[in-house]
């Protein structure tokens, strides 16, 4: 676990550096991904990583997309795993660039593991998870001292079986934000659910699609409407489900004061 941790030595080659590229806006990124961007050889990216970020590699760095989408797996994550450790097995800087934060939904666990598992460093430099960073973007804040004393993150992906196991019970909380990632096709199983354990079903709600990007689009409404929301307004993954008071927290007039937030 010693190559895992706080550093700012140099990318030596034969490492792999697993970088959170944020939720697509080149601003915010650390100033750490950016350096190990830069010095990159060869980069193992995923879906959400933005043109804008891509844009900054170094123009001779080889390229390798292995992004999934739900039920599509390009590169089965095995396979993503070893291309890892081949390469840095080279002498090649790898960098693994994933959108958000490699360690939240990202399967960056994983991937470290199976990397020092084969005798390769591995830098480990945290980004912006898309829950914090799209919400902020949306005029959302995740918590209020008045109205959500916590904040639960959750993947909306199903089983293989359709089922979607969670301990629903945990979540009918009226002052705890719930943050689904992944979450839109199984949207109608979530608000059964929600309702079912207890939460209202005005509670407010909000849709985000393509957080922090220029065409960033942002749906409010109640837990009883979301689902009519995403057909009518053609909400698509990559996309963002937020329940809870917190969405009413600012006014229109509040958001637009803000200066990053163009209410719909």
């Amino acid at each position: 676990m010693k190559n895992i941790g706080i550093n700012k030595q140099a990318f030596i080659a034969g490492e792999v550096a697993l970088v959170g590229a944020g939720p697509g806006d080149a601003d915010l990124l650390t100033i750490q991904a950016f350096r190990f961007i830069k010095q990159a050889d060869i980069v193992i990216y995923d879906r959400l990583v933005s043109d804008e970020i891509m844009a900054l590699l170094p123009s001779a760095c080889e390229k390798i997309y292995v992004g999934k989408k739900q039920a599509e797996h390009r590169v089965p994550q095995d396979a993503i795993n070893q291309l890892l450790v081949d390469h840095a097995k080279l002498g090649k800087k790898v960098l693994r660039l994933k959108g958000g934060d490699p360690f939240v939904f990202g399967r960056g666990s994983e991937e470290a593991i199976f990397i020092l598992a084969h005798g390769v460093a591995c830098h480990i430099v945290p980004g912006m998870t898309a829950a914090s960073a799209c919400t902020s973007y949306a005029g959302i804040p995740l918590t209020h001292r008045q109205v959500s004393r916590s904040c639960t993150f959750i993947t909306g992906n199903v089983q293989d079986n359709g089922a979607l196991d969670l301990p629903w019970h945990t979540l009918n909380d009226a002052q705890q934000t719930i943050v689904f990632y992944m979450g839109i096709k199984s949207l109608p199983i979530i608000i059964e659910q929600l309702i079912n354990a207890g939460r209202d079903k005005n509670t407010p709600a909000a849709l985000i699609r393509k957080g922090t990007h220029a065409d960033q689009q942002v749906v409010k409404g109640t837990l009883s409407n979301l689902v009519a929301l995403v057909k009518s307004h053609k909400i698509k993954p990559p996309s963002l489900i937020v329940i809870g008071n917190v969405i009413d927290v600012f006014s229109t007039q509040q958001m637009t004061n803000l200066g990053y937030f163009s209410p719909n």
